[in-house]
């Protein structure tokens, strides 16, 4: 079978290689759909941890294939894959930190992932998904697992402003389950089309930078979410950010970068810095609010491509528009 392995950092290649078979306690299936995520261009640079050599692709589903011993999932299921496979016996773990487990092994990044025409993990880690679902929208359960995270790291309530930098995936997804929560949400991108897009998602402001935003909201807004995941948004957050308020970074950075941030801007204001981080005990939520229809996600996919368009996608920056490319195996 075709899979796109990372071998080195800038080393990506698109490898023929035995289909994986499962095994005890793991299921296989035949991958429907693979999400091109933000952390893929990390791992491919080298500014995100993994273990190469392996097959990327941890936003992924399909439908299942075979068994390995003690699985028992019949055929033809179709399921997600929560990548992250927790060890549920550190200190993290047992106070219920699991996102930050010591020993996590992810798919796409401690084991093989999905971008690959059949894949390979364990059944505890995998949700079931309804038969009549589209098959592109259950490598968006991941992402959204994370979103949730982060909303509820923020704790919206009704009637308070959000400000949400980033019109990506995470970002329209974070627009969305703020609306739910009953927040008034500002979007913040330099993208007219991804401005189009967050309005027609509920977004009832719209600025193209921190000086926009500002005549909008001269106070600022209760809650900031970064989703754009690059220095100059995380920098610029607290500045959006009304007195007493909270800023929640959800965008990936890349590994070593520093911002200025003024400490005292902080303090005097009580302005809340927190982050958010992989999806502990949300990936089947985010699965419900997918299978519902709560969170729309047709919107949110770019384009589809094969996994040879996929490994020259990997190689290059995100295209202004782009939210979601999806490889779908051939």
């Amino acid at each position: 079978m075709k899979a796109i392995r990372l071998h080195a950092i800038h080393d990506l290649r698109l490898d023929e290689i035995a289909v994986p078979e499962p095994g005890p306690g793991e299921i296989q299936i035949r991958v429907e759909a693979a999400g091109l995520c933000g952390t893929d261009r990390h791992l491919f640079h080298g500014e995100f941890p993994c273990k190469p050599p392996v097959t990327l692709g941890h936003e992924f589903s399909g439908v299942v294939t075979a068994c390995g011993p003690f699985a028992d999932l019949a055929i033809g299921t179709r399921v997600t894959c929560d990548p992250n496979d927790f060890c549920m016996t550190c200190p993290e773990c047992l106070r219920g930190r699991v996102n930050l487990c010591e020993r996590n092994v992810a798919s796409g990044l401690g084991r093989d992932g999905g971008f690959a025409e059949y894949a390979v993990f364990p059944q505890r880690k995998a949700v079931v998904l309804p038969a009549d679902l589209n098959p592109l929208f259950g490598a968006f359960c991941e992402p959204l697992g994370c979103t949730l995270h982060g909303i509820d790291v923020a704790a919206p309530k009704p009637g308070e402003r959000c400000i949400v930098i980033g019109g990506g995936v995470i970002g329209q997804m974070a627009l969305q389950l703020a609306r739910l929560a009953g927040a008034e949400v500002m979007m913040l991108t330099r993208s007219p089309e991804k401005q189009d897009l967050a309005a027609t998602l509920g977004a009832t402001h719209l600025a193209a930078d921190a000086q926009a935003a500002r005549k909008i909201w001269p106070k600022g807004a209760d809650i900031v979410l970064e989703c754009a995941g690059t220095g100059p948004t995380v920098a610029m957050a607290p500045g959006l950010t009304r007195t007493g308020g909270r800023v929640v970074i959800l965008g990936v950075i890349p590994q070593g970068e520093k911002i200025e941030i003024e400490p005292f801007d902080l303090l005097f204001r009580e302005v809340s810095m927190l982050s958010s981080f992989l999806n502990p005990f949300t990936h089947a939520r985010a699965a419900q609010l997918i299978a519902s229809g709560t969170v729309d996600i047709a919107p949110l996919v770019s384009r589809r491509v094969s996994l040879s368009e996929m490994a020259a996608a990997i190689q290059r920056p995100a295209g202004a528009s782009e939210i979601r490319l999806i490889a779908v195996s051939q």
